[in-house]
């Protein structure tokens, strides 16, 4: 029997969700993620919400949970995909935090970037550790140019 990964350290901080829920995501084209140390990031109910541009050009949203982002992901990524965080405004109250994190992503490590955007990103703070209860993004695909605001370290 295989042995179970331990991920909480993961989730302890609210730096490390986010650069694991990156990381897990980012990889060569054909290179095997871990989903189950995707999964740990978000919690039961948790909801995956892209914008999308229609053929008619019409902005809509498509709400997914993390299981059926992972099977989109797989079926939509034949080349390798890189997203990291470029900049992050936070803000915290009891249980919840918000985070503005702006992303670019590439095909390749090095690659040239094709596309940035901000993930507008919601956890649940439990008091010891964190979990993704949305994640609701929209990419400068869609039209938009990133205010500097979202890009200044």
């Amino acid at each position: 029997m295989a042995q179970q990964k331990n991920y909480a350290e993961d989730v302890k901080t609210l730096d490390g969700i986010i650069s694991t829920l990156y990381e897990v995501i980012s990889g060569e084209p054909g290179a095997a993620r871990d989903w189950d140390r995707f999964r740990n990031l978000f919690t039961p109910e948790a909801r995956l919400v892209p914008t999308r541009k229609e053929e008619n050009g019409k902005l809509i949203t498509k709400t997914v949970s993390p299981e059926e982002y992972i099977q989109l992901f797989q079926s939509r990524i034949p080349t390798g995909f890189y997203e990291r965080e470029l900049h992050r405004t936070t803000e915290e109250y009891g249980t919840v935090v918000h985070l503005f994190s702006t992303y670019e992503t590439r095909d390749k490590k090095d690659g040239p970037i094709t596309n940035r955007g901000i993930n507008s990103i919601q956890l649940f703070f439990d008091g010891t550790q964190y979990s993704i209860v949305n994640i609701f993004w929209c990419a400068e695909s869609m039209g938009f140019v990133l205010p500097e605001r979202y890009l200044n370290k």
